[in-house]
């Protein structure tokens, strides 16, 4: 599964300790070819025969070029067999989602959308530094649900300074109004470095106690269980079997490649004989990266061979926040056995 990664950002949201970039232009056309290098360097190395899913992120991947998405396509296509039913999936901001837009974004290929809506509160949005208003993320969903019938997903955050267990469950009511048959549900963490978590240890905003976040779990537990959702990852719920395929490969540690300034990714390098799965992470800096991929034809910064331990370690952890856990044919297609 490869991870492709578009690092900028419009502006930097007041929660986010993510590794993007907000700069005055973008030379697409360089990063362009430099994410179709990488993917292919990687995907060499790798000798995957076959893509099951396809997840571009961010940075905020909806400010690419659709022709950058198609671009990265074909190179996954012309290195490994990328079948038609595989997931390809876009995040996107409902700043960045025009419908002639996502329309642009199916054409080259993309065929499930993840919306960051985040809030559906103009003040929620203020404080966490987004750019779009509570209006403009229900014409996003709307404008995806029409392209991307039953493959659109929206993401919600909860545990916010000041925000009430009421004011959550009408937000609930609000989404499921809203949503498709997909959503991520994600309690806010207060990251050292970020403005928001200045603002709470400065005492401007009150941090949100610890009960009242449990609640808040619990209560979109309940609310969205009752209308149909599996509750399938911890912070994950589907409908109508619409899980995320690639989500899915992630916690079932199946091997994955990241592509891109930051990306991190999981995979066997069999096309230098290897044999154990490496973890890898590319350099962080784009324009330093670009530097790598165009002499080297990839960024990586770091690698390492997991060993048995490291690897039971990472399937326990990933495999029990799934409602399916961790099955006998998980262990065996880590291990053979």
């Amino acid at each position: 599964a490869p991870c492709p990664q578009w690092p900028y950002c419009r502006k930097r949201c007041s929660y986010c300790n993510f590794n993007t970039y907000v700069v005055r232009a973008v030379d697409e056309a360089a990063v362009r070819a430099c994410l179709v290098r990488e993917a292919q360097t990687l995907l060499r190395l790798s000798q995957v025969h076959s893509v099951t899913s396809v997840f571009f992120g961010g940075g905020t991947p909806s400010l690419a070029s659709p022709g950058t998405v198609a671009a990265v396509l074909e190179a996954v296509a012309g290195a490994a067999h990328l079948p038609a039913a595989a997931e390809v999936t876009l995040e996107a901001n409902p700043s960045s989602a025009s419908t002639s837009r996502l329309a642009g974004f199916r054409a080259a290929g993309v065929n499930r959308l993840s919306v960051g809506v985040q809030s559906l509160d103009d003040a929620e949005l203020r404080m966490l530094g987004r750019e779009h208003t509570a209006a403009e993320a229900q014409q996003a969903v709307e404008a995806a649900r029409g392209l991307f019938p039953g493959r659109t997903s929206i993401d919600l955050l909860f545990g916010l300074p000041g925000q009430s267990r009421d004011a959550w469950a009408q937000q609930l009511e609000a989404a499921l109004r809203l949503c498709d048959d997909h959503i991520s549900l994600y309690q806010l963490t207060l990251e050292r470095g970020t403005a928001l978590a200045a603002q709470v240890r400065g005492g401007a905003l009150p941090a949100p106690p610890q009960d009242l976040l449990a609640d808040m779990y619990e209560t979109a537990r309940n609310v969205l269980v009752a209308a149909g959702f599996r509750h399938y990852e911890v912070s994950n719920f589907a409908r109508k079997g619409a899980l995320s395929t690639h989500n899915l490969s992630y916690w079932r540690a199946d091997e994955y490649i990241g592509v891109g300034p930051g990306a991190h990714g999981r995979f066997i390098l069999r096309g230098e004989g290897g044999c154990s799965r490496e973890a890898r992470v590319q350099t962080l800096e784009p324009v330093t990266w670009m530097r790598e991929v165009q002499s080297r034809g990839h960024g990586t910064r770091s690698r390492a061979v997991l060993n048995p331990l490291e690897q039971l370690e990472e399937l326990l952890t990933l495999g029990l926040r799934t409602d399916e856990g961790i099955t006998h044919e998980v262990r065996s297609h880590l291990w053979g056995h």
